[in-house]
């Protein structure tokens, strides 16, 4: 269907108020909780297809955390969307306010390649509890899965309730053209400063998920060895791929020697001696992003990996030391499996670093220290992150996801979802009596008087 026709029949299917119906809304997110359950090894099929994730990842990071959210919105969807009561100010008695819950209207969700799966149906999910028409745009750099959500969502809704656009860059400049009621965009910062410039031009609301240059700070007090291992689980998760991966450790001097160590000793125990001959180890999307990580290598010093095969698309997890501040290798998201290592003598060194740069998507701190951990997350302004682990901070529906700056706008995830794609509407309700008459002209020293004793 045309781009212009699809959005047309998706004003219509709104317009005509059935998904205004909290049960409409329940029922539809359960045939989407059924269809992909029914779906699942041939959604897996189509994410080791695309990025050669195992089962378990797929399931871990994508299949399983899409599931986990549509079920969240199945228990609280029929309270979200309930009318709330709200005491009435002085000035307002006799009266009653309320705040009523109203979905925006035509959504268009806009997904990336990197979890193709989660980040078209995880919004998605949030656009149907909130009473939303959408349309979802899958990223083409992921076929095999933007065909599998294509064919879930075909047989689960009609075009005008819930849609798929496929295709590159002149489909999504064609749907950014289209006035759309909200906009949520995930994907990296350039892209994002387009979406909502062609937002501003119809006043579309708009919430960004985007990325940015996410650090660990390792304080000589943490416990280096479990450091490393989590820090080597949430960098290479995915081949790095990841928006909150750890970009770059930041690792106090007096450690650096055994965190190091400890760092290629966990490479080897998940992944062998031989990472790229690993099963279960997973490619780079396309030879773009293979060519543009290996670039990332040219002249630093690494400690293990620094290698890849263009055949498969797969580049050994690397560590390189020695980093300067000023390498190309710092100076970009490396959305790869890269990881800088650079030191520092003390802590007010580590948070400058931080701070002269775009504010990250997330932020990661080692240390056995409380005082040092809070006065981390107090002084740097980063979008969500852990202490002592990595990237686990968005694996809940009970805490909200998003960045601050250049990393984003907006959040999302549980109730965060549902409020994403939702107006709140705040009403007061009277009646024609009493009609005090202190707000009606003439105004007098008398009246004023008594204004200033209501309103202070």
């Amino acid at each position: 269907m045309e781009i212009n026709r699809l959005t047309a029949v998706q004003r219509a299917f709104f317009e005509s108020g059935r998904t205004k119906d909290v049960n409409f809304r329940l029922a539809a997110l359960r045939r989407l909780r059924d269809g992909i359950r029914r779906r699942e090894k041939e959604i897996a099929e189509a994410l080791y297809q695309d990025l050669h994730k195992s089962s378990f990842e797929s399931h871990m990071t994508e299949i399983g955390m899409a599931l986990e959210e549509i079920g969240f919105l199945l228990k609280h969807t029929k309270e979200y969307a309930g009318e709330k009561r709200l005491p009435a100010a002085l000035t307002q008695f006799p009266g009653r306010c309320c705040v009523k819950k109203e979905p925006y209207g035509v959504a268009l969700v806009m997904a990336p390649w990197n979890y193709p799966f989660l980040l078209s149906i995880q919004p998605a999910a949030g656009a149907i509890a909130a009473g939303n028409c959408c349309v979802i745009k899958p990223s083409a750099y992921a076929p095999a899965v933007s065909r599998c959500i294509r064919e879930l969502i075909g047989e689960l809704f009609p075009p005008g309730y819930v849609a798929v656009a496929e295709g590159g860059r002149e489909a999504n400049a064609g749907l950014l053209e289209q006035k759309f009621d909200c906009i949520f965009f995930t994907g990296s910062v350039n892209v994002g400063k387009l979406v909502m410039k062609k937002a501003a031009e119809h006043l579309t609301p708009v919430i960004l998920e985007l990325g940015g240059k996410s650090p660990c700070i390792v304080e000589k007090d943490a416990d280096v060895e479990l450091a490393a291992k989590r820090i080597v689980f949430g960098k290479f998760l995915n081949s790095g791929q990841t928006c909150v991966a750890p970009d770059y450790c930041l690792v106090q001097e007096d450690v650096e020697k055994r965190f190091l160590a400890c760092l290629v000793k966990w490479i080897r125990r998940f992944w062998g001696v031989r990472p790229l001959e690993h099963p279960d180890y997973p490619r780079m999307v396309n030879e773009k992003h293979f060519d543009r990580v290996m670039g990332l290598l040219a002249g630093q010093d690494t400690v293990t990996g620094g290698k890849g095969r263009r055949s498969t698309l797969q580049i050994a997890p690397t560590v390189l030391r020695n980093v300067s501040p000023d390498a190309p290798v710092m100076q970009e998201e490396i959305f790869g499996p890269v990881l800088p290592v650079l030191t520092y003598r003390t802590l007010p060194e580590a948070e400058a670093l931080v701070a002269r740069r775009p504010k990250p998507l997330a932020l990661y701190v080692f240390t056995k220290n409380r005082r040092t951990a809070r006065r981390v997350l107090d002084r740097l302004s980063f979008g969500g992150g852990c202490v002592n682990d990595t990237i686990l901070h968005l694996a809940s529906t009970r805490m909200p996801f998003g960045g601050v700056g250049e990393s984003g706008m907006g959040c999302y995830h549980g109730k965060k979802s549902f409020d994403a794609f939702t107006h709140e509407k705040s009403v007061l309700i009277r009646g024609a009596w009493p009609d005090v008459p202190l707000r009606y002209p003439p105004y007098t020293k008398e009246k004023e008087r008594l204004l200033r004793r209501i309103l202070r």
